[in-house]
């Protein structure tokens, strides 16, 4: 590992500054192992956990089973259709009137994402100003429901046939939405660690079965109501291996799995080899085994937990103090490893979640072969923020 530690700081130029990099070849394995488990599935990018539209580019050249695009907001969605993307998915409900109004003006190749009356009312008022209409797709929750437990994330209300039912109704009033595509993000299965928890595992297989069952109930009845769906979309990363089964389910959304944060070392089923990370300048040695970087409090968001906080990577025997972890301007850590570290090197560390990091850099070097090959531009490279 530190011979691999070495390659990385030579390949950057011995960077003296924190500097996002993403390995080639690690990151085209975690690519290919997407493929060889997507099954009969087309695959759809999640730009959240890319945040870089070279990267999209890069993935879309690799093999025809990566189509599309999952977006976070309407406002990205419309400058990566300019930018010359296809295939629009609104991963999320927007309220964005300004940006609906603009999409309005000419609706193709962006998909909508609704699951309550109050977006089909609101979206249907702004297409029919416009004479014009949208597409849509329903978002039904994928979660289960236990006993003072609920397995899963809070996303849609639409949880049962009779739920369904009731949106089809509203939508049937609806004269300027057509609706085009189903989503079921199983949340529970996808997102949630479960390689130190067999009973983590356990109620996986449990929700599997309900939600498998729900997704096609829900499928049929949106058939049998008369609408011709173009997609069923369905997973992520951490649910490739089952939703992949689903013969309703036409396609799945990855995005993290191709950057294989530190999250995705805890999963029990697969494993994939980090392939976007990040350096720090060692700027202070305030006593014999302790350094000190500067940066590096890139915390991942969701639930507050230690493993949230970026990890020492290489060289092997560093860790973060309990008492002061990721700081804002320094980190320190403790040292234990063989390589001679001082002031003015860097180290490597991985962030926890995948695309949130890119956030914190302008640019991505693509180490390949031993030298940087590329630099790809992140959303803040490019001048975007959304979200």
């Amino acid at each position: 590992m530190n011979d691999q530690y070495s390659e990385y700081i030579k390949a950057l130029g011995f960077p003296d500054r924190p500097v996002l990099f993403l390995d080639e070849k690690a990151f085209k394995g975690n690519c290919q192992w997407v493929i060889e488990n997507a099954g009969s599935k087309k695959i759809r990018i999640a730009t959240k956990s890319l945040r870089s539209k070279a990267v999209f580019q890069k993935i879309l050249a690799l093999n025809p089973v990566f189509q599309g695009l999952m977006t976070y907001d309407l406002r990205e969605a419309l400058w990566l259709r300019e930018e010359g993307f296809k295939d629009i998915l609104m991963g999320y409900p927007t309220m964005d009137k300004t940006s609906l109004t603009e999409l309005a003006k000419n609706p193709s190749g962006i998909t909508l994402m609704v699951d309550l009356p109050e977006h089909l009312e609101f979206l249907n008022s702004i297409a029919e100003s416009a004479g014009t209409k949208f597409e849509i797709c329903v978002d039904v929750d994928m979660s289960m429901d236990l006993p003072g437990l609920r397995f899963g994330v809070y996303r849609s209300k639409i949880n049962s046939e009779d739920h369904m039912r009731s949106f089809l109704k509203k939508l049937k009033s609806c004269n300027n939405l057509t609706l085009t595509g189903l989503m079921g993000y199983e949340a529970q299965i996808a997102g949630v660690m479960d390689k130190e928890s067999f009973l983590i595992r356990s109620l996986k297989k449990l929700s599997l079965r309900q939600l498998q069952d729900r997704r096609q109930k829900l499928v049929e009845l949106i058939h049998a109501d008369g609408h011709v769906l173009k997609f069923v979309n369905g997973g992520g990363t951490g649910s490739l291996s089952e939703t992949r089964t689903e013969n309703c389910v036409t396609e799945i959304t990855v995005g993290s799995g191709f950057y294989a944060p530190v999250l995705f070392d805890h999963y029990h089923d697969f494993t994939l080899t980090p392939s976007l990370l990040f350096t720090l300048p060692i700027v202070r040695h305030p006593s014999e085994n302790i350094f000190t970087c500067l940066g590096g409090g890139y915390i991942a968001s969701g639930s507050l937990e230690k493993i949230k906080q970026p990890t020492p990577y290489l060289p092997k025997g560093m860790t973060l103090l309990k008492h002061e972890g990721a700081g804002e301007v320094q980190t320190p850590f403790q040292y234990t490893g063989s390589s001679k570290l001082k002031v003015g090197d860097s180290v490597i560390m991985r962030h926890a979640k995948a695309g949130e990091i890119c956030e914190r850099f302008p640019e991505i070097s693509v180490v390949n072969k031993g030298k940087i090959s590329e630099t790809l531009k992140t959303y803040r490279g490019e001048g975007k923020t959304f979200v």
